[in-house]
């Protein structure tokens, strides 16, 4: 067995771990609140994600909604992950990830503090799920937007 799969088997595991038992799924009451909504018509899932933003870094964050496995497994990873990270470091982590999931990041290589959610790097091998795995990111970064618009984040 290579150690390439064993990789791959480990980050398996933390996908179906998030997405059976997700983390921080709850909707989330502050008077300072930014949140919105996304939607991926393709396959059903809908995410609303929350961000409680003091002096510019993110105190709490946490989400709703119904999704697939890897939606779920996404949302539940990047809240656990954007926890007291500042809003442009917070941008840079959607960004990092959507290029990882779009393959413009060389595979392999992992950007500092994005930890466990290199484990959707495989998700790249499957483009129908790339939309998955990137709605909860789109929605966190239309919450983080200064001059979002109200309508649902979409996939397409």
């Amino acid at each position: 067995m290579s150690g390439e799969l064993d990789l791959d088997e480990l980050y398996q595991q933390v996908i179906l771990d998030h997405s059976r038992k997700p983390r921080n799924f709850r909707e989330l009451a502050c008077a300072n609140c930014r949140c919105a909504e996304g939607h991926n018509p393709l396959c059903g899932d809908r995410v609303t994600i929350y961000i409680e933003i003091e002096q510019g870094r993110v105190q709490d964050v946490s989400f709703s909604g119904s999704g697939c496995a890897i939606c779920t497994a996404s949302a539940s990873m990047m809240t656990d992950a954007l926890k007291g990270k500042t809003v442009e470091e917070a941008r840079r982590m959607f960004t990092w990830f959507h290029d990882m999931l779009t393959g413009k990041v060389p595979t392999g290589q992992v950007a500092d503090g994005i930890g466990k959610l290199a484990a959707f790097s495989g998700v790249l091998r499957f483009p129908i799920r790339v939309k998955c795995a990137t709605l909860p990111w789109h929605t966190m970064a239309a919450a983080l937007a200064e001059d979002k618009a109200d309508d649902p984040v979409s996939t397409e």
